[in-house]
């Protein structure tokens, strides 16, 4: 076989496996892309499912909320129809008791008129029996202002000015101006004795208040001891002794006086006394006389004792022979001259 054939059958060869070779690739890619198609088809089938899920859940949750809301309507208008009609029923019970107390109130001050006008009539007092003056004091001011209305309201009768003339009219003008001015009257006096009553009480209160603070020092307690909102407390004389504390103010003052101040005032005390008996113990020391006269004897005093002026000679003859000593010796025996000094000291 030459070289020609060779080449040919080899190139011939060669192109035959690239061809296979295109072949094969080109059937596993058709195979991959059909792969990928279903693998598309089959997320896209999956994902229409999810969504389909989803918007039913949706839908299911707004009609659940659209039930709920319709259900709280329902309980507030209930609830709201539950408050008016209770609220409806306490305002007709009040107006009922209103009403009920009003009718009694207007009983009760028609039979107050009739009995005034009784007892004007035949001039003697009534024998009603009091009004529960607790039962007064424990109504409230509404209550008060509610039964003062009623009360006028049956006083004070309505005025028929229509059917009055001229003179009809100025008699019950003077008459109502008669009324107010004894009225202002009777609230003046009032008035000034409430004043005097206050007055009173005051200077009261001030005597007890005196009193008290009498009564407390003379226990030994403090003076604003009684007069307080609480009453004194209940001293005991240890808290190991269930017994009450009788000592006075004074006393007991003294129990917290005393200590390191006292004993150091004490003990400087002592120190004096015992150095001024000391100085006042020492020996009398005489000046020397000067020519026969003892320094700062005055004129008219008395001459000195033969004892005193002997002493007092036997100190001069000492001192000039101390000076002679010291003349002799050159200021050399001075210690000598200290022991003679000291002994005669001591003899005197």
């Amino acid at each position: 076989m030459s070289d020609d054939e060779y080449e040919t059958m080899s190139n011939t060869s060669m192109k035959g496996d690239e061809a296979f070779a295109k072949r094969k690739a080109g059937v596993q890619k058709n195979e991959l892309n059909e792969q990928l198609k279903d693998y598309i088809n089959q997320w896209r089938e999956e994902r229409a499912k999810e969504e389909a899920e989803l918007k039913r859940m949706k839908d299911k949750q707004a009609a659940r909320k659209e039930i709920r809301a319709e259900q709280e309507k329902k309980q507030a208008q209930a609830k709201r129809e539950e408050e008016e009609k209770i609220k409806r029923e306490e305002n007709e019970k009040k107006a009922a008791e209103a009403e009920l107390k009003k009718k009694q109130m207007e009983e009760a001050e028609i039979k107050r008129q009739e009995m005034m006008a009784a007892q004007k009539e035949g001039g003697k007092k009534s024998s009603a029996p009091a009004m529960d003056a607790r039962k007064e004091m424990s109504k409230t001011k509404e209550q008060v202002e509610e039964e003062m209305k009623i009360s006028l309201r049956i006083r004070i009768k309505p005025l028929n000015l229509d059917e009055m003339d001229s003179d009809e009219l100025r008699n019950k003008a003077n008459k109502i101006w008669d009324t107010i001015v004894c009225l202002e009257t009777d609230k003046y006096d009032y008035e000034q004795r409430q004043l005097d009553q206050d007055y009173e009480l005051k200077e009261l209160a001030e005597r007890q208040k005196l009193q008290q603070r009498n009564k407390a020092i003379k226990k030994g307690l403090d003076p604003e001891s009684f007069t307080g909102k609480h009453p004194p407390v209940i001293r005991m004389f240890s808290k190991y002794e269930r017994r009450t504390d009788t000592r006075s103010y004074g006393d007991r003052k003294k129990l917290y006086e005393g200590g390191a101040e006292v004993i150091r005032a004490e003990a400087l005390e002592a120190a004096w006394k015992e150095k001024l008996a000391e100085f006042q113990k020492r020996p009398a020391k005489r000046l020397p006389k000067w020519f026969g006269v003892r320094p700062g004897k005055k004129a008219g005093d008395p001459e000195t004792p033969e004892g005193e002026e002997g002493a007092g000679e036997e100190e001069e003859v000492i001192e000039e022979e101390v000076r002679g000593r010291g003349r002799g010796r050159g200021g050399g025996g001075g210690g000598g001259v200290n022991s003679h000094l000291e002994k005669v000291q001591q003899k005197n």
